[in-house]
């Protein structure tokens, strides 16, 4: 059993709430501001669309590879030095990259931030609040993105004002300093009085969703080769490739698709309020509706997008509609998805263990997600953009949804 003093309401917003402002200013400060960093790049460095992308594909890899002893050393108590550590990391990398001259200077910093990123975004933090709260994760994980969704909606205009008034390095400078003065501090102290690493398992039924019946308990291997994990990883890594693939490249996306700049940037920024409308929804009708069909129905709207986006270029005359349509069914699904796969692992699978079945998933999500953004500018072409690209993450969105949908039969089978 877990260890910890019971928190108290007063004492799990205030952490919930200071968690998610760090979650805001890492996802915006590094995953966002990299779209707006890529262009003054390619032209300071002589790099290609590919070549400038694999550097954000190497910080996908390697928040990736490190999933695993990440989720293992917060499940043995350490989240206090992960998350601090992690901090400090991305500080120092972005003080660094803003001093970068070569291709191979650009490399080493991202996959150092992808090291950082590994234990700063949300699988970490995900796995704090569910070993802290293990009968009310759910909500709180929900709560804590609320913030953490409006990244992109504070940092597209922050970061594009800093790189056009202070140049892409000095505005680096700004950002390390968030993370250097802000986030590890906030780390530091918010995560002290950590939970004991668990000392008896609890029975799987815990980790089902009321309604299921019991199951027998089961040891940490068998649940690594069980259906239920497998078909979950399945999803979780397809849809974080999907997701992972576009960020990079959106902001030259929009721009391919006759957007004005100031439309560009705006549309951007507002998937972060997207994000937020969505997970405001689950969490005020999530009691109202069957989670299980909200689960099954939240990762459709990636693909839906997608394929509104791929109608764009055949409707001239509404083609900013479908554009548009994209942005609403994406800002909203990728909002919610986020919850969907945050929590899959403890809803469907194993709760006890829920950062290291994560982190099991690293090594195939590393790959997936490093691949992606770097696929989308290999397909990339001056005559038909980022088509192709586009294709192949309206496919594999599809085969993600498939995956979840089959997991939720076999778990109900199983129960």
């Amino acid at each position: 059993m877990y260890t910890s003093p019971p928190a108290t309401p007063v004492a799990a917003s205030r952490l919930i709430g200071w968690l998610s402002l760090a979650q805001l200013i890492t996802w915006g400060s590094v995953f966002y501001t990299f779209a707006l960093l890529m262009a003054p790049i390619e032209r300071e460095l002589g790099l290609s669309r590919a070549q400038a992308s694999l550097g954000f594909s190497l910080a996908l890899l390697a928040e990736g590879l490190l999933a695993y002893p990440v989720g293992r050393w917060i499940d043995r108590g350490h989240e206090r030095v992960v998350m601090t550590g992690g901090s400090l990391l991305v500080g120092a990398c972005l003080l660094l990259h803003s001093g970068i001259s070569s291709a191979l200077g650009f490399y080493a910093v991202w996959l150092g931030l992808g090291a950082g990123l590994a234990a700063t975004l949300y699988p970490p933090a995900f796995a704090v609040l569910t070993r802290r709260y293990p009968h009310n994760y759910r909500r709180a994980i929900i709560t804590l993105t609320f913030l953490g969704g409006l990244a992109s909606t504070v940092f597209i205009p922050l970061s594009a004002w800093l790189i056009a008034t202070l140049g892409w390095r000095h505005a680096l400078w700004v950002l390390a300093a968030m993370h250097l003065f802000l986030c590890a501090p906030l780390h530091a102290w918010l995560l002290r009085h950590a939970p004991a690493a668990e000392q008896s398992s609890h029975t799987a039924e815990n980790a089902r969703p009321t309604g299921h019946t019991k199951v027998p308990r089961t040891a940490l291997g068998q649940h690594l080769w069980s259906a239920p994990f497998i078909l979950i990883g399945a999803f979780i890594v397809l849809l974080m490739a999907a997701t992972a693939a576009l960020p990079a490249h959106l902001v030259s996306l929009l721009r391919e698709n006759q957007l004005p700049e100031a439309w560009v940037l705006t549309t951007v920024a507002s998937i972060g309020v997207l994000q937020v409308l969505g997970r405001a929804l689950m969490y005020f009708f999530e009691h109202h509706v069957d989670l299980h069909q909200v689960n099954r129905l939240v990762p459709t709207l990636i693909p839906l997008g997608l394929g509104a986006l791929l109608i764009a270029p055949l409707w001239e005359s509404t083609h900013a509609f479908w554009v548009l349509l994209f942005v609403l069914l994406y800002g909203l699904g990728n909002g919610m998805l986020t919850i969907v796969k945050g929590t899959a692992i403890a809803e469907y699978v194993n709760r006890d263990h829920v950062a290291t079945l994560n982190g099991a998933l690293g090594l195939p999500t590393a790959l997936a997600r490093a691949a992606a953004p770097w696929l989308m500018g290999l397909m990339w072409h001056p005559q038909t953009g980022y088509t192709a690209g586009l294709w192949l993450l309206l496919i594999t969105s599809l085969m993600g949804v498939t995956a979840l949908m089959s997991a939720q039969r076999v778990t109900t089978r199983v129960s």
